[in-house]
């Protein structure tokens, strides 16, 4: 049986073969297999050089210091560790966040309300995004941290980070930023876009899975409480042996991605305009996405008439998504689309196309026709 076309780059990628093969090296007893902690042999002087080298590569791509590099399981890690750390035994207890950040960032805010916090939901425009006055506006004497995302998830819609920690910055307040889907897409300066703490996932860069990095300012420094205690490493903000095959790999993939962006975004903006061909020649059919301030690899479309459930079912020949994949199995509309406004019944028959760095342009055109086929004949009286 044929595999199905994979369009679903934005829940996970594949791991890219050059990646997985600087990984296979740090595994066997012939490779690179010692403890980077273990400084008195050279098994472990080696696992620290190839863990340092990959900080110098992630650092590189936000234009950050190598010591601002926290290494930890993924973004959600990194979400928890940037807001938890920063809330701990914290005088101000006045967050803010939007209505359509990742749930690694809503369900750690509504925790912290849970203990006493007081959090703050921007609304979005209608197509996901979050203006720098809004947050502005929001703030208060006694806010302690504003967290937007880079790149919404389930739009693929762009916010203004750099106009979002400007106002952080003249406020005194702590900007973190969720990276997960802009990681390596479009280019981060931390320093210049004056954000203090910023999460990356691994795996949504063709690195492995449960392999991810928080950037945490040096200078002025921003103080964080640990998550995991026990062996004081990472700076002491995140404790616990260094996986040096999963750090290789992220920092591998980390470069690869820095010296090929431009040229894979320009190819994903023609992937994105081939797929809006064929979409747009079916009727009623609504793009949820922003048209202008989009990542051209995420869209996110809604078709009038359809039954979700069905539609996902008769589209079995293409892995899509009708959602994040953390909340794909609820049955509710999704939280994202309901935010700015998609009534129920487009949000339900709603699916997210995410092409990547092995999607090739017939994938999108089979793709393409096979979504207006299966719409078609779902209308049908």
């Amino acid at each position: 049986m044929k595999d199905p076309i994979y369009l679903d780059y934005a829940a996970t990628t594949p791991v890219d073969p050059r990646v997985a093969e600087k990984m296979s090296r740090c595994l066997m007893v012939q490779g690179n297999f010692g403890n980077p902690a273990s400084r008195s042999h050279i098994y472990g002087w080696r696992a620290e050089e190839a863990v340092e080298q990959a900080r110098v590569q992630v650092a590189d791509v936000l234009q950050a210091d190598p010591r601002e590099i926290i290494w930890t399981s993924g973004a959600t890690e990194s979400d928890n560790l940037a807001i938890k750390g920063a809330a701990y035994r914290a005088a101000k207890k006045h967050l803010i966040t939007s209505a359509v950040e990742h749930k690694a960032v809503l369900d750690t805010c509504a925790f912290l309300e849970s203990e006493g916090f007081e959090v703050t939901y921007l609304q979005p425009d209608a197509h996901g995004r979050i203006e720098a006055d809004q947050v502005a506006a929001a703030i208060r004497e006694d806010t302690l941290l504003v967290s937007i995302m880079h790149v919404n998830n389930e739009l693929g819609t762009i916010n203004d980070v750099a106009a979002v920690g400007e106002v952080c910055e003249n406020k005194n307040v702590i900007f973190h930023v969720d990276a997960a889907q802009s990681f390596g897409k479009l280019e981060i300066n931390v320093k210049a876009m004056q954000i203090d703490l910023l999460s990356i996932s691994a795996h949504k860069l063709y690195g492995p899975k449960g392999m991810g990095a928080l950037y945490v300012r040096r200078e002025p420094p921003v103080k964080l409480h640990p998550l995991i205690h026990g062996g004081g490493h990472e700076m002491g903000m995140r404790s616990g042996t260094l996986a040096t095959h999963q750090i290789v790999g992220l920092g591998e993939a980390a470069a690869l991605m820095q010296a090929h962006m431009h040229e894979e975004q320009a190819r994903f903006s023609s992937l994105r305009q081939r797929m809006l061909a064929h979409l747009q020649q079916i009727p009623d059919t609504f793009i949820n996405s922003h048209p202008e301030h989009n990542l051209p690899s995420i869209l996110n479309v809604g078709f009038a008439g359809v039954d979700g459930e069905t539609l996902l079912l008769a589209l079995d020949d293409l892995a899509v998504s009708s959602g994040s994949a953390c909340t794909s199995a609820s049955v509710e509309p999704s939280f994202v689309l309901r935010a700015i406004g998609v009534p129920d019944d487009v949000a339900h028959a709603s699916i997210r196309l995410s092409v990547g760095r092995f999607t090739a342009a017939s994938d999108v055109d089979d793709a393409g026709e096979r979504i207006a086929a299966v719409v078609g004949r779902l209308r049908a009286p």
